[in-house]
């Protein structure tokens, strides 16, 4: 591999003419300063497992040396910002932190070819070599994510686990976890066990759009335990990625409420007879703005701050449809005891309620940009998905913004006009309009973009049945996706895009290697269709809204 075929594109690389590289081999030592642990172990599992290298340990300044180091120099490189120097007689990782020797690493992974993504060698192994030069580099945005719903379809704790890995080869560092939804609760609640007993499984489930007449008729679900959790957290950890939750308040909650029918507007609807949603879209079985409903949530996120150390907690806060309030006395008589105007205020004062809760406890709410509908609670994030309006509107109140437009990185739509994409969703996003997206609207001052803490992809899994499904949608448009956050690059139009697709081409071989189902670039493969499946596409270009 070459210095040109590295994704996401580095701020500089330049390789040594004439070098003759340095020598990968069994006599090849490893030497980690305070604070390299984490890369340290991750490149004897990979590199070591992969190649069946000893990587001994050995001495900072012995030929033949892997070398990782944390900047010792007052401050040079930013915590995420890192340098690889590869000479014929050593390799230096030096990061501003721990996370940016990390990210050397996973360079200099990519630097070793496509076998370096391999678990076990596949045949005999030859020279290995890493050409000279150096890289510096260093991201643009510091919140460069993806989001998983595992609400609708459920993902094993290994799946997930594989995700992670594949967020850490891409130099992505939020993994943000979509775990409870009208179709499911994936998250173990202790003092709240019929969450997981009753609302982790739905009876049946629809195949395709939630207009398609087809089902499945084998009941689905699932859970993660509290121990599943912890390990998911410490493995995400390990490749200085953070893990931001979300439970959804206070729409999108009917296994919620089928698991504790009190938490429901009983007043207007026979909670009792509720069941895990079987379909998909919107349901109008939305919480009930009562204290017992606040006591309730707030011992789930006691639970959930236990588990996950992250900053950000979200709490959804979109789609919450209003008319069970609009019917419900209990509700009216909320809205008249606080002084409220209307039912988008009195969403409004369910967040803020969290947010003062979660502030207390040194943490900060995020949640979609609905939550900016009847005043936006004091230190709330906003998740700008229904286009930049909101990220727009939020950064411009002093707000941060993590920028995830449906139009341009919703990676469930369909990635082709073609008959032959499975289950097409929504608009045609290319591997070509994700690379062009740009997360900071020039309607933001400079002072204002500073609010713009990233983007990331979503990933919504309603006609995503399993993880084929899943990397075929995320693959390679995640690629694309990685390198908007994490490179400096030119404006939309101007970037160099046949550039980026001849990169991929290297990058494919890596895909192949982790076992990855993308979408070819000729189209999807006969068993990645789903002939008679109906979708719901959207033709001509999105809107920019």
């Amino acid at each position: 591999m070459t210095f040109e075929q590295l994704i996401p594109a580095p701020a500089r690389a330049e390789s040594a003419p004439g070098g003759t590289g340095f020598t990968v081999d069994g006599s090849t030592a490893l030497w980690a300063g305070p604070g390299t642990e984490t890369t340290e172990r991750w490149l004897r599992a990979t590199l070591g497992g992969t190649f069946h290298l000893p990587l001994a340990p050995g001495a900072e300044t012995a030929p033949g040396t892997i070398v990782l180091r944390v900047d010792d120099e007052g401050g040079a490189l930013a915590p995420e910002a890192y340098r690889l120097t590869v000479t014929s007689d050593r390799v230096t990782i030096v990061g501003g932190g721990s996370a940016g020797v990390f990210w050397g690493a996973q360079t200099l992974r990519q630097l070793l070819g496509p076998e370096a993504f391999r678990r076990a060698p596949i045949a005999a192994q030859g020279t290995l070599t890493v050409p000279e030069g150096v890289v510096e580099d260093a991201p643009r945005f510091g919140w460069r994510g993806m989001m998983l719903d595992v609400s609708r379809h459920f993902m094993s704790k290994e799946g997930v686990l594989r995700y992670l890995d594949l967020l850490a080869a891409h130099k992505l560092n939020v993994f943000h976890f979509h775990l409870t939804d009208d179709q499911g609760w994936r998250l173990e609640i202790k003092r709240y066990p019929r969450l997981t007993e009753v609302g982790a499984w739905r009876s049946r489930t629809k195949w395709g759009h939630r207009q398609s007449d087809l089902w499945n008729e084998t009941p689905h679900g699932g859970f993660y335990t509290q121990e599943d959790i912890r390990e998911i957290v410490a493995y995400a950890t390990a490749r200085h990625i953070t893990v931001v939750p979300e439970i959804e308040v206070p729409g999108h909650s009917q296994a919620a409420i089928a698991a504790y029918p009190e938490l429901g507007n009983a007043d207007v609807i026979d909670t009792n007879a509720l069941s895990v949603w079987d379909n998909w879209g919107v349901t109008p079985n939305v919480l009930a703005p009562t204290d017992g409903t606040l006591r309730f949530y707030e011992g789930v996120f006691e639970e959930v701050l236990e588990l996950f150390p992250s900053t950000f907690i979200h709490v959804g806060g979109d789609e919450c449809p209003k008319e069970q309030w609009k019917d419900s006395q209990v509700a009216q008589e909320r809205i008249e005891q606080l002084g409220v105007s209307n039912e988008d205020e009195l969403q409004s004062w369910f967040i803020r309620h969290f947010d003062k809760w979660l502030a207390a406890r040194g943490r900060r709410l995020i949640g979609w940009d609905e939550i900016l509908e009847g005043g936006l609670a004091e230190g709330a994030a906003v998740s700008s998905w229904r286009g930049y309006s909101g990220g727009i509107a939020a950064a411009k109140a002093g707000h941060d913004v993590v920028m995830c437009p449906e139009q341009h990185v919703y990676l469930d739509h369909r990635q082709h006009g073609g008959a032959d994409e499975p289950v097409p969703i929504g608009w045609v996003r290319t591997l070509e309009d994700v690379y062009r997206f740009e997360p900071v609207p020039d309607k933001l001052t400079a002072e204002e973009a500073r609010h713009v803490l990233g983007t990331q992809a979503n990933v919504w899994t309603e006609v995503m049945e399993n993880e084929d499904r899943v990397d075929y949608q995320v693959f390679p448009r995640l690629a694309a996706l990685a390198e908007v956050a994490w490179s400096e690059l030119p404006p939309s139009a101007e970037r160099d895009f046949a550039a980026f697709e001849e990169r991929m081409t290297a990058h494919y071989a890596r895909l192949d290697a982790l076992g990855v189902s993308y979408r070819p670039p000729g189209g999807p493969l006969p068993w990645q269709q789903r002939p008679g499946v109906f979708g719901r596409p959207i033709e001509g270009a999105p809107p920019i809204v």
